[in-house]
């Protein structure tokens, strides 16, 4: 099977969701691995190769945002955030921590297995190559993408950036000076096929400005053009 190399670890409290998540994943050809609290799955999801990790919001010792956001440091793979709770401040701050998406409870297996391979799938592609300009490396100066390698410069200091926010700055400054709308965006990076809310463009933008930017409510390189969408310069 094409997934045979791939393993999910899942990160959940409930056994008998995570037992269902891992028997429909392995249907699928994937290795799994599960933790029933924060810490421990922590450890291991740094521990041991992963090709994804399923993170629901709510565990024991140690929650999902704070588990999302230590593995993100450190590590650069798919996270998908699963939780029962589906409030927008929740999907805003685990993705803002790091998620690539996010799935509500109760969803079918066929969605969650569905979203596992998109992901899997996108990433793949993203890290084989960046797209847009054919050099290995765009450099402005004041900063740095090298794009074989994934790393990112700000005045000569590396910066630590989720995946999701690597594939977007890459992306717009590979298209410096150009206008895409949300919808292009996300189109582009978290690809039609993803189920996800176009919000989470806006909030990927903000954590970016965050980390390059100067002064982040005034920004000067990632730009809101009112009415169209945003721009690199």
């Amino acid at each position: 099977m094409a997934n045979v190399n791939k393993k999910i670890l899942i990160i959940e409290d409930d056994k008998d969701i995570a037992a269902l998540e891992k028997d429909f994943l392995e249907i699928n050809g994937f290795t799994v691995a599960i933790e029933g609290d924060g810490i421990k799955g922590a450890q291991r999801a740094l521990s041991e190769a992963f090709s994804l990790i399923l993170l629901d919001l709510m565990l024991p010792g140690k929650d999902g945002i704070s588990v999302c956001r230590e593995v993100r440091a450190k590590i650069d793979i798919p996270i998908l955030m699963v939780s029962a709770r589906g409030e927008d401040l929740d999907k805003v701050r685990g993705l803002g921590f790091g998620a690539d998406d996010y799935i509500t409870k109760p969803f079918s297996m066929a969605e969650l297995v569905a979203r596992v391979k998109a992901h899997l799938a996108r990433y793949e592609r993203l890290t084989q190559s960046a797209g847009g300009k054919k050099t290995g490396e765009i450099d402005f100066g004041w900063l740095q993408i090298n794009q074989s390698a994934r790393r990112v410069f700000l005045n000569g200091s590396e910066i630590i950036l989720a995946n999701k926010e690597y594939e977007l700055l890459a992306f717009l400054a590979c298209h410096e000076e150009m206008v895409f709308s949300k919808e292009q965006l996300y189109d582009k990076i978290w690809g039609e096929e993803m189920y996800g809310d176009i919000k989470t463009v806006a909030v990927h933008i903000n954590r970016l400005r965050e980390k390059i930017e100067t002064d982040p409510a005034n920004p000067l390189h990632i730009q809101t053009v009112w009415g169209a969408g945003y721009r690199f310069r």
